[in-house]
């Protein structure tokens, strides 16, 4: 008897081994689809765009992203925009993204890779200065239209982008004020640009640029006050809480 259990208690740690390296099988799970989950609010607060904006990016980019087969397990454009943007808006860990719409990390890595990717395409169709008389009259009417402040061309700000130090022997010299690497100042950055010298070289006529308190206030680029008084400086000091 104790032959035969000790043959079967082999026979079982056999197949169970057989077992345990099998490959897994693949499964494909149901995903969600937060155009249809969420409301337009909820929507715009975990993407941070509107479903309109939303599927006007996606008609632009749509068909640089969808993928050239039809396997049942790959994303749609759809799918792809929305990881992106998630990500964009959370800045989360790949693997929480992926668990969120039901796909591998790799996968998120892949596609926010993409997606960024074609979204940058689109620069030259959505970032550029108003070059023309039409152009800037335009800009100047949308600023008027927002909050009665005329003849003003842009607004100035900067924006921090992390990126990796280049050499860790000169790592400080990238380190700004608010203790990430990138030590150039604000007006610094604008007194190199090339909008400035055609400011300078007054380019673009009697209009302005509005800044915050970064910049220094000049004939054409107008700045906070640091002390408003009167009714008409409270007045201008509003318009600088929306930029």
């Amino acid at each position: 008897m104790s032959s035969s259990s000790s043959s079967d208690d082999s026979d079982e740690d056999i197949i169970l081994q057989i077992l345990i390296n099998l490959p897994r099988p693949r499964r494909f799970k149901d995903r969600s689809n937060p155009l249809q989950d969420y409301d337009d609010l909820d929507f715009k607060c975990r993407f941070r765009l509107s479903k309109e904006t939303f599927m006007i990016l996606l008609h632009m980019i749509g068909d640089s992203i969808k993928h050239k087969t039809n396997r049942s397990s790959s994303l749609s454009p759809v799918l792809q925009l929305l990881i992106a943007l998630r990500y964009y808006a959370t800045g989360a860990f790949q693997m929480v993204l992926g668990d969120h719409i039901q796909v591998h990390k790799s996968t998120v890595c892949r596609v926010i890779k993409t997606v960024s990717t074609e979204i940058a395409r689109l620069r030259p169709h959505f970032i550029e200065f108003p070059s023309t008389v039409a152009e800037q009259q335009r800009v100047q009417l949308g600023f008027f239209r927002l909050h009665q402040f005329p003849r003003v061309i842009g607004a100035l700000d900067c924006s921090h982008i992390r990126i990796q130090s280049p050499k860790s022997d000169i790592g400080e010299q990238f380190r700004n004020r608010k203790g990430w690497p990138g030590s150039v100042h604000d007006s610094t950055i604008f007194d190199n640009s090339l909008i400035r010298a055609k400011f300078e070289n007054n380019e673009f006529g009697n209009t302005f640029l509005l800044g915050d308190g970064g910049y220094p206030c000049r004939n054409y680029l107008l700045t906070p006050l640091l002390n408003p008084r009167t009714e008409a400086e409270r007045k201008y000091q509003v318009y600088f809480e929306y930029i």
